[in-house]
């Protein structure tokens, strides 16, 4: 008999139900708390050759504050906990962009709203992360479900380098091949 998986998020207990990634900054787990579904994630430590961090945890929170007030469509965090660098936010059930395109399926009608959001990350002197992984669609709407965001720089801006993931370019070829 399996032991159900329970992580303590500031003296509440959640189920943790299944991994739906690892990304630079921690692993997140859809978990379950008195029947909500919500992501929980994990700060891990692991090496990464080519970004550098600080405190995870607390760029986790600056950055959600920077994305809010931005107005970026994010997932709401409902709690962290800095001692056991954990998160607690939203579940925004639907497919990523990337699970879009692995399908074959055309993620067009969804560049209006990304470049919406490019530009609204832009006025705020942002950028996102614009990988395909980090967009969930949910009702027609875009969500952005990562918090990670840095100061703005042309060369990683969405038309620079995001739009090469979100059409079949060679760049969205290679990635969905390495995947």
């Amino acid at each position: 008999m399996e032991t159900e998986d329970i992580r303590s998020v500031n003296g509440r207990s959640y189920r943790i139900l299944s991994l739906l990634g690892r990304g630079k900054g921690g692993y997140s787990y859809l978990a379950e708390r008195e029947g909500r579904q919500v992501v929980l994630k994990q700060i891990h430590h692991e090496p990464c050759d080519y970004y550098r961090f600080g405190n995870k945890i607390e760029a986790e929170r600056h950055d959600y504050e920077r994305l809010s007030r931005a107005g970026i469509r994010i997932p709401r965090m409902l709690d962290l906990d800095a001692e056991q660098e954990r998160i607690v936010k939203e579940y925004i059930e639907g497919p990523t962009v990337m699970e879009l395109l692995r399908r074959g399926d055309d993620a067009g009608e969804y560049l209006p709203q990304v470049r919406a959001m490019a530009e609204q990350a832009r006025a705020a002197g942002l950028n996102i992360d614009y990988y395909p992984t980090n967009f969930v669609v949910q009702d027609g709407l875009l969500y952005y479900i990562d918090y990670e965001c840095n100061d703005y720089m042309e060369q990683w801006s969405f038309d620079s380098w995001g739009v090469k993931y979100w059409t079949r370019t060679t760049e969205l070829l290679a990635a969905l091949e390495r995947a």
